[in-house]
């Protein structure tokens, strides 16, 4: 179990990725834990390496006794960095974990490399209201807020959708430490950050919901938007857990702001063409490449895997997916025997195959998928004369 004690108390954590990618931490809301940051970390694993920890009061994380500051829960981060050994880092939080991350730039500034602040404020408009919820889970018990929690953390719509996320939210919600629960309400009650923000220097994106009744985008988002200087901004038709509500959309704006310009698509295109269609495909493509070919071979590099293979929202195994029933429907024959033979030697499952290709009929016409089948057939074939049972 990963934990490590960080000023004086157990934190629990989570690292993923690879070890030579950029780092970026996670921070979570009020009332839930790190697992909040699932799909996001699904997407973008394969570019950057993400650390997601249960702040103090949350999760697997100690929750002691008495009030929280916001000082505290960022110097946690700043511990549990330096216990892992990361210098630097991009800082990524929501709700309560922006608040941190507005301290961690006025405090550690030097230690960010990026800031992206989602669903948050310098200030809550009432800290009276967070001081009563303080008190009600104190004299009742989580019970006290969960329904109350749940109303703002989504919008109408999304709740009625009874999505798993609704239900796994509800459940970390419910079983949260109170003691956890009532500390960081306190640090929220007494943040103020509005004095700060002109002095930020950290390249930072504020992410907002348009349907947020919590920090609702005037005053809140809207105020981190225009008062931290060069400040980029991202609004989403969600409510206040706008990374569970537009998962896609959430982790596109991260990739663009942490990913986007830095990329050389040319390097991370080879690397990607090479993960997909393997080294032997790809040197005998270098080998073959003439005067008039070259050229070529770099537009596709360039162009398909580095700009849009490596795009986040869509993994490996759904792209191999789309690519079979595009050159399927298409006819292109040469392209689906080399994707497919890729495929089935790496994510794919001839279950995944039949599927596609069951789509592809009803989609694209019964001839095409007839073709596709039995094209099919003869890699399944040569994969079971190769002695391959696992691709069989």
């Amino acid at each position: 179990m990963p934990v490590l004690t960080i000023n004086g108390a157990r934190c629990y954590y989570r690292l993923d990725g690879a070890d030579d990618r950029p780092v970026v931490v996670l921070a979570h809301s009020l009332g839930v834990d790190h697992t909040m940051w699932d799909a996001q970390v699904a997407s973008l694993g394969p570019n950057l390496r993400l650390l997601r920890y249960d702040v103090r009061g949350h999760g697997a994380s100690s929750a002691p006794s008495g009030d929280y500051t916001i000082d505290a829960l960022a110097e946690d981060v700043i511990a549990l960095a330096d216990a892992l050994g990361i210098a630097t880092f991009a800082f990524c939080g929501l709700s309560l974990g922006g608040m941190i991350g507005l301290r961690l730039a006025r405090r550690h500034g030097d230690r960010l490399t990026h800031l992206i602040l989602a669903n948050t404020s310098p200030r809550v408009a009432d800290p009276d209201a967070m001081e009563a919820r303080r008190r009600a889970v104190l004299a009742h018990g989580m019970p006290a807020v969960v329904d109350l929690a749940l109303g703002r953390y989504f919008s109408p719509e999304w709740r009625a959708s009874n999505a798993p996320a609704l239900a796994a939210v509800r459940r970390i919600l419910a079983t949260t430490d109170p003691a956890g629960y009532a500390g960081c309400c306190a640090a929220i009650r007494d943040l103020d950050e509005c004095a700060s923000l002109a002095a930020i220097r950290v390249p930072t994106l504020v992410i907002g919901g348009d349907r947020d009744v919590s920090m609702p985008w005037p005053g809140n988002g809207g105020l981190l938007a225009s008062s931290i200087p060069g400040a980029t901004a991202v609004r989403l038709p969600a409510a206040h857990l706008s990374n569970l509500e537009r998962p896609r959309s959430f982790t596109a704006a991260l990739a663009a702001f942490l990913i986007g310009g830095d990329r050389d698509l040319d390097a991370a295109g080879a690397a990607m063409r090479r993960a997909v269609l393997g080294d032997a495909h790809v040197d005998r493509a270098a080998a073959s490449a003439t005067e008039l070919t070259r050229g070529f071979q770099q537009l596709i590099t360039r162009y398909a895997w580095g700009t849009i293979w490596t795009r986040p929202g869509l993994d490996v195994r759904t792209r191999r997916l789309l690519v079979l029933a595009t050159t399927a429907a298409l006819g292109r024959w040469e392209e689906f025997r080399l994707h497919l033979e890729a495929g089935v030697a790496h994510e794919l499952e001839w279950c995944d195959v039949e599927d596609v290709l069951l789509q592809t009929a009803v989609y694209a016409g019964v001839p095409a998928a007839n073709t596709a089948f039995h094209i099919a057939g003869d890699v399944r074939a040569a994969s079971m004369a190769a002695g391959d049972p696992e691709r069989s």
